[in-house]
């Protein structure tokens, strides 16, 4: 019984070192999907647009694109800063150049499959210098349904149009 018992502890670091590897190497399955993004027609400086995932709090969970790499104005997308600024992951990959009055941008957002249908929503908030901020200019629920769909924003977008790959 002792020698079972000794020879059942020794396979317990290594049944762990295992399983570690495994979760560290778990990789999360995104769905690509296409987001048109139509700005209003307003003079002046280019929108900086954050798109995030938001839980039922409006706590973000992520951040999927950020429209606008001059990092000095992130802190003027005060609701974002809140949480990116006291994180500060790396959003070189998800970043792009800001886009201006009646422009618009065609970007692919990875959106992680454990977060549709699941009571999450996608925001879009915007930031144009002198102009003023829109925490929610578009804000929806997350689900199958509304990633095939156009939304009319608030704010600075005109309108998002998503489309699934």
């Amino acid at each position: 019984m002792i020698i079972e018992m000794k020879r059942f502890l020794k396979f317990i670091p290594a049944v762990v070192l295992v399983g570690s590897l495994l979760s560290a190497f778990t990789v999360v399955d995104k769905t690509a999907v296409k987001c048109l993004i139509q700005l209003t027609n307003y003079s002046g400086e280019g929108a900086y647009l954050i798109v995030s995932i938001v839980d039922a709090d409006n706590e973000y969970v992520e951040t999927l694109y950020v429209q606008g790499q001059d990092s000095e104005w992130y802190s003027e997308i005060t609701e974002w800063w809140k949480f990116y600024g006291k994180h500060r992951p790396n959003i070189d990959a998800i970043s792009g150049e800001t886009i201006s009055g009646g422009e618009r941008a065609l970007n692919v957002l990875q959106i992680p499959n454990d977060k549709i249908d699941q009571g999450y929503n996608l925001r879009f908030e915007t930031s144009v210098e002198d102009k003023g901020y829109f925490a929610d200019d578009i804000q929806f629920p997350l689900t199958t349904e509304n990633l095939k769909t156009k939304v009319e924003g608030k704010g600075f977008i005109r309108y998002i149009r998503m489309l699934p790959q």
